[in-house]
């Protein structure tokens, strides 16, 4: 049976991920290392009462001490690495960022070299290692281009997937790096690119309330999209599936125009009878999205065979049923000021 030890485990990703990694019967235990001990993002899909499966240590990821303290007594089979600061903060706190987003995840790797049974380590990457979308001529983006990191987030993800590799090199422990663009869906509160997760959340809550929120998209231009689920199921088929060697992969996605995935939302809300609270826009002050869209994920496609894609019109549907849901009963976090 595995053990697996995660870090970020209570946030939008992390939470998710867990969910999918306990659909499986290879799973024994699953600890998950927090800063915050906030379970309310477990919750939105495990319900309130927890899976016995999981574990909470309290920990930061900065503290490397602590780590290595905490994962020499899990001793954990596999290692999911999500802990980490958002592009916002890394902006705003930059030597913060460095230490956690670099930092730690040096820290983690450095303790994962001594770990007698590890069997795979999944890295939480991001398409900000990549540079502006005007440097590619080519349609689709793959992973052996040219990477030029846009922001401080860019550059600390670029340096964990060196500091990746090199461990593989070291240990011979397969290891997978998973480039991230835009996640929309339950649970996405948080980050530059929670926008089109929040213009979701304004029908949503708008149909509850009666009344019409209107919502702006602060940026403007192409972005890549993943429906949450299937992030969480990247994630979990990188950690479990057959897989030997190092890897840096795109994350399956579709790349359309803001505007285009504006009105994909609208369309799925007129479908489900919420026409009337829909009012939605790209800000006229709205500034170019500065994460490059396009991205290939054919090498991922051939490599980790069983990961989905949800095609965005799904994953609108489904945003917007759980959302409703969740403003029916008290517990969709968004703010109608």
């Amino acid at each position: 049976m595995h053990t697996i030890f995660i870090t970020g485990g209570t946030g939008c990703i992390g939470s998710v991920t867990i969910y999918k990694l306990l659909q499986s019967k290879e799973v024994g235990k699953i600890v998950v290392a927090t800063r915050s001990n906030n379970t309310d993002p477990l919750k939105l899909w495990l319900g309130k009462a927890l899976d016995a499966r999981i574990e909470f240590v309290k920990l930061d990821v900065a503290d490397y001490d602590a780590i290595e303290a905490v994962v020499a007594k899990v001793n954990p089979t596999h290692i999911i690495h999500l802990g980490a600061y958002q592009s916002p903060d890394c902006s705003k706190y930059h030597i913060q960022g460095m230490e956690i987003n670099t930092g730690g995840t040096m820290a983690l790797f450095d303790v994962a070299e001594k770990l007698p049974n590890l069997k795979r380590f999944v890295f939480a990457s991001s398409a900000a290692v990549y540079g502006i979308r005007a440097m590619y001529p080519e349609p689709g983006i793959t992973e052996d281009a040219q990477l030029a990191p846009p922001n401080h987030y860019g550059i600390w993800k670029l340096a964990g997937e060196h500091l990746a590799r090199l461990f593989y090199d070291t240990t011979k422990v397969p290891t997978v790096c998973l480039r991230i663009n835009t996640t929309y869906g339950k649970g996405r509160d948080k980050g530059k690119t929670s926008a089109p997760t929040n213009a979701i959340k304004a029908i949503a809550m708008g149909a509850v309330l009666g009344k019409l929120i209107p919502f702006e998209m602060p940026y403007e231009g192409r972005e890549n999209y993943h429906f949450v689920e299937d992030v969480g199921a990247h994630f979990a088929a990188c950690t479990l599936d057959e897989y030997s060697g190092f890897g840096a992969f795109n994350i399956k996605g579709e790349t359309i125009a803001i505007e285009d995935f504006l009105t994909i939302v609208k369309e799925q809300a007129i479908a489900l009878g919420m026409e009337e609270f829909v009012s939605l826009s790209v800000s006229d002050a709205a500034t170019p999205n500065i994460f490059v869209s396009d991205l290939s994920h054919e090498k991922i496609q051939n490599t980790f065979k069983s990961i989905p894609l949800t095609s965005i019109a799904d994953g609108v549907k489904n945003s917007l049923l759980a959302f409703k849901a969740m403003a029916e009963n008290g517990t969709l976090n968004y703010s109608v000021e």
